[in-house]
């Protein structure tokens, strides 16, 4: 998925009235029991923000009034305070939302949505809607499917975000978010934006929480839809913070991991596993590095890592195979096990590795049976047969554990 950064500032091209006058807002608002289709639906989830919802609306308005185009303005709302009852006054419609959450706020307004683009964003006067032309325009100009008004490329106005957000939470979780999806923006957690209907329709949308923000994202990076961004100024909010700074970034932080498997499991665990087997043969060989030889602590040091990779490594494999991440694990080691891997050939390699490490261990009881139960000496031989004999039992279950959870995969 590939992103641009827009900066024109012309006017965009508009589908509205067919005369030449200018229709005013108003007449161009459109409701839920309108027979005339709207062609733009502005959505916004609302929490008790009487302070900031009368102001957001005036805002769009005057971007219907620049576009005209036929919209309509959804508020999905939740609040115990005189939100709705303005919003209704002002002309837009309002929806409740049967369960709680800012994620599942959206997914029920979209749902109730006809607009052929679709335009979120808060309540709380901190994005400027009259801008919607200028995102609207991008999406157009440049065939996006997304765009996002980026306000760490843009402009900040003094107390619109706390420091600790705009310098370090918003900057590590768009780096996370770029790292893990290769989204490839530069403020991943802007709410302001424009998609069509056909890109919401493609995404699988399913969080009710903060992390919506970065789900619609990484779903939108993992179908290889066109994100587009338009820098914008942000303001300081009217009314109180629903956001929780260290609770709502930990969600966004956990949905992602757990929703790439391969950077959470798999490739630490093929490097860990790898580094361990590294160790584990330069101590066995006695090769010098630098005059340093590797002795037996090394030894044992390099069969723990080489196990505890491993397992980190099938934590990947049933992770990709038990469930749906939106990144599916994608290195070529779990490629080529997961197509290949038959409970067959799993308990077979594990019964290969089991047998060889159990042999050269019944050769050890032998000899301590016939020294009459004298203590034998440690050799590095038989740390390997026993990492073997762990690796074999393990690869034995895992491919029992692997077919179960296969098996009970919806197809």
């Amino acid at each position: 998925m590939s992103t641009q950064t827009h900066h024109k500032s012309q006017s965009p091209r508009t589908n509205g009235s067919t005369s030449d006058r200018q229709l005013p807002a108003d007449e161009l608002l459109v409701g839920s029991d309108s027979q005339q289709p709207p062609v733009l639906s502005v959505v916004m989830p609302t929490l008790n923000e009487e302070a900031g919802i009368t102001e957001c609306i005036d805002r769009i308005k005057t971007a219907i009034e620049e576009l005209q185009l036929p919209t309509e303005i959804i508020v999905s709302d939740s609040s115990t305070d005189r939100t709705p009852e303005i919003a209704r006054e002002m002309g837009a419609t309002v929806v409740h939302p049967d369960q709680k959450g800012y994620g599942y706020a959206y997914r029920f307004a979209f749902e109730q949505t006809r607009g052929e683009y679709i335009v979120m964003g808060d309540a709380d006067t901190t994005y400027d809607f009259e801008q919607i032309p200028r995102l609207l325009e991008a999406l157009r100009d440049q065939d996006g499917d997304m765009v996002m008004g980026s306000r760490l490329d843009g402009e900040i106005k003094p107390g619109a975000m706390p420091a600790l957000h705009q310098y370090l939470g918003n900057p590590a979780l768009t780096a996370f978010l770029n790292l893990f999806y290769d989204a490839g923006v530069s403020d991943s957690h802007s709410g302001f934006r424009i998609f069509t209907r056909e890109a919401y329709e493609r995404m699988d949308l399913q969080t009710d929480g903060m992390e919506f923000a970065s789900e619609m994202i990484m779903d939108a990076g993992a179908r290889d839809l066109e994100i587009v961004e338009v820098p914008i100024v942000y303001h300081e909010r009217e009314g109180e913070a629903n956001l929780e700074s260290f609770r709502d970034g930990w969600r966004h932080v956990r949905f992602m991991l757990l929703n790439a498997p391969g950077y959470l499991f798999s490739a630490p665990g093929i490097g860990l596993g790898i580094f361990g087997f590294v160790v584990m043969g330069i101590a066995y060989t006695g090769v010098s590095l630098g005059g340093i030889t590797l002795g037996t602590h090394s030894m044992i040091a390099g069969s723990l890592l080489t196990i505890v990779g491993y397992q980190i490594f099938t934590l990947g494999l049933f992770s990709t195979v038990g469930s749906d991440p939106i990144r599916r694990v994608d290195d070529p080691v779990t490629n080529v096990l997961e197509g290949r891997l038959t409970l067959e050939r799993g308990a077979l390699l594990g019964t290969g590795l089991l047998v060889g490490g159990g042999l050269y261990a019944a050769s050890l009881v032998a000899t301590w049976v016939g020294t009459g139960f004298a203590a034998l000496p440690f050799t590095l031989a038989s740390l390997v047969a026993f990492t073997a004999i762990v690796l074999g039992l393990q690869t034995i279950f895992y491919a029992f554990f692997l077919s179960e959870i296969a098996d009970a995969r919806p197809s």
